[in-house]
């Protein structure tokens, strides 16, 4: 039996039968990045951590693994650019309708995620701050996308989310080519290995339905992925979860607790999201003590950009053991402002700490802001990294706060 005839291997343009040149190039280039990346992906998530020097190859890791998914996100809008103004080579068996629309859904799944996957990542990146750059002269940033813990948390949630429907595309895309070599023992491969020409072909009926399919399942799971890594809520004393309900008479109505810490040289920012602040406050006290404060923080509400899972491990904050940080202090007016004077229990260990603030009182509504350096090693915190170079010592919490007077 004659061999179908192999196409043209100097022709870059598809044909109504075959690939050309350029496809077959951008299809084995993207498949090659693409594994380049997951093994990347994989090997940083699971690399170590506990020293200094296992901390630098795992942020090598994660740059390399970045730098690769934003190749693979310009070159699919390349690929998919193309594939837009080619012939689309028809189907070997069109007869086989629901066959040929569940490969389209698939094909359509795969473009999606191919830039859907990377972009989300690097929005993740781009909204974090400090950890694992992309090894680029074009700045880490991106238009539109602010620099926010929670939101970089977000989307990183969602990019994993994305990672898992373009896993499923791809072992479905491979388990068709396998039916087509084994099963149907036909031109699939080929055509796109080395181009040949299966020669004429019945024409396809074409239907938009697998675009929408596949548009149902990325704009569904987005949403489901959305929805479910929402962020807790500031605690009030009527969502007191695992910190204590409080009572006094200035109820917290809106506010947030960031932190700053050095990492690589480069400053990291993140967010807690779950804590109380009790306030008792006398405002008519113009010098000396003027009240009490406790605040409580849940530990494991920590947002810290692609490290945020290091940073509640056993080597830093250790939240399992850890749950809840408290800080009691005395609310003392002084001649420059405030100051909250007490002691913060981390980790296990209590130390003195004093947080200046300012304050301001309109008709019942304070707006409070106030920031302290610590020293990570007071608290026993990333005892392994002695190195600044590598993790720095200060760190600095941030707090803003509005407190509504109750009564």
């Amino acid at each position: 039996m004659q061999e179908p005839p192999v196409a043209n291997l100097n022709s870059h343009h598809n044909t109504q039968t075959a690939y050309g040149s350029v496809e077959r190039g951008l299809h084995w280039a993207v498949a090659a990045l693409l594994i380049t990346g997951a093994v990347l992906g994989k090997v940083a998530y699971e690399w170590p951590y506990d020293t200094g020097e296992a901390l630098a190859m795992k942020a090598t890791l994660f740059s390399a693994h970045k730098t690769v998914g934003v190749s693979v996100f310009f070159l699919a809008l390349f690929r998919i650019g193309w594939a837009l103004i080619q012939p689309r080579p028809q189907p070997l068996h069109p007869d086989r309708v629901w066959e040929t629309r569940v490969a389209a859904t698939v094909h359509w799944l795969l473009y999606g995620s191919l830039v859907l996957v990377p972009l989300t990542g690097w929005i993740h990146h781009a909204a974090s701050s400090g950890f694992a750059p992309i090894w680029w002269p074009f700045g880490q940033n991106l238009p539109l996308v602010p620099e926010d813990p929670v939101f970089s948390a977000r989307v990183g949630a969602l990019h994993m989310l994305l990672v898992k429907v373009l896993i499923v595309s791809l072992l479905l895309h491979i388990g068709g080519t396998l039916k087509h070599v084994f099963v149907d023992k036909d031109a699939t491969l080929p055509r796109m290995w080395s181009g040949r020409d299966p020669g004429a072909l019945p024409p396809e009926k074409r239907t938009v339905l697998p675009l929408l399919l596949a548009s149902v399942i990325w704009v569904g799971t987005m949403a489901v992925g959305w929805a479910a890594s929402a962020p807790d809520a500031v605690i009030t004393e009527d969502d007191s979860a695992s910190v204590d309900t409080v009572s006094g008479n200035w109820g917290v109505t809106d506010g947030t607790l960031s932190i700053e810490v050095l990492q690589m040289g480069q400053t990291v920012e993140g967010r807690f999201d779950s804590w109380t602040a009790d306030i008792n406050f006398d405002e008519t006290v113009e010098s000396g003590p003027a009240g009490t404060v406790v605040a409580q923080v849940q530990t494991d509400s920590l947002s810290l950009g692609s490290v945020s899972s290091d940073a509640k491990g056993p080597d830093f904050l250790n939240t399992g053991e850890h749950p809840v940080a408290t800080f009691e202090a005395n609310l003392v007016v002084v001649d420059a402002g405030y100051v909250a004077d007490g002691t913060l229990t981390l980790r296990g260990e209590s130390v003195p700490v004093k947080l200046p603030f300012t304050l301001t009182i309109v008709n019942g509504l304070a707006t409070m802001s106030g920031s302290v350096t610590l020293d990570r090693r007071s608290f026993n915190i990333g005892e392994a990294y002695s190195n600044e170079s590598d993790v720095g010592f200060a760190v600095t919490v941030n707090i803003d706060l509005e407190a509504q007077k109750r009564g």
